[in-house]
């Protein structure tokens, strides 16, 4: 993955809520097949398996995050694990179809926790990082994002 999506990434994550947490696992899921995509272009078989196995080990941490009390969960751990085994598939046969039927499923996931989230107003899981703003300069042909420290002391406290 480039060093600026995981950069953006990062900075969401340090930002974010619950269900913003999910959305973004959602969205790096989305990034890994994406460089699949462009390792199975290039014929780039190692990098291609990589790339799969990071989107397998997101769909496990979805699955991982699941609260079975409801009953949603039970149905969205069926999607998770046949999205996971089609990647598998992917994985041994080199087949992207197989990515495409999971990243629709998924897409339609997607734009259902995004639409979660929006309206999720709680507060940021991580209390102690850096204030991001964005928008107040632009660069030329980009957004210049600013991190101001008002307590330089960051982390845990002992």
């Amino acid at each position: 993955m480039k060093k600026e999506l995981i950069t953006d990434f990062t900075r969401r994550i340090s930002q974010c809520n619950r269900s913003g947490l999910i959305v973004i696992m959602y969205d790096i899921f989305f990034a890994c097949l994406s460089e699949a995509r462009e390792a199975y272009e290039k014929e780039a078989w190692e990098e291609y398996k990589e790339s799969l196995r990071k989107a397998q080990r997101i769909l496990d941490e979805l699955i991982s995050a699941l609260d079975f009390s409801y009953d949603l969960a039970r149905e969205l751990y069926q999607i998770y694990v046949f999205c996971r085994d089609r990647l598998a598939i992917a994985l041994y046969k080199r087949n992207n179809e197989e990515t495409d039927t999971a990243e629709r499923l998924m897409r339609k996931l997607y734009d259902g926790f995004a639409h979660a989230a929006e309206q999720d107003q709680s507060k940021p899981l991580m209390s102690n990082t850096q204030q991001v703003y964005a928008g107040y300069t632009y660069g030329r042909g980009e957004l210049v994002e600013t991190c101001q420290d008002s307590d330089t002391s960051r982390g845990f406290f002992a």
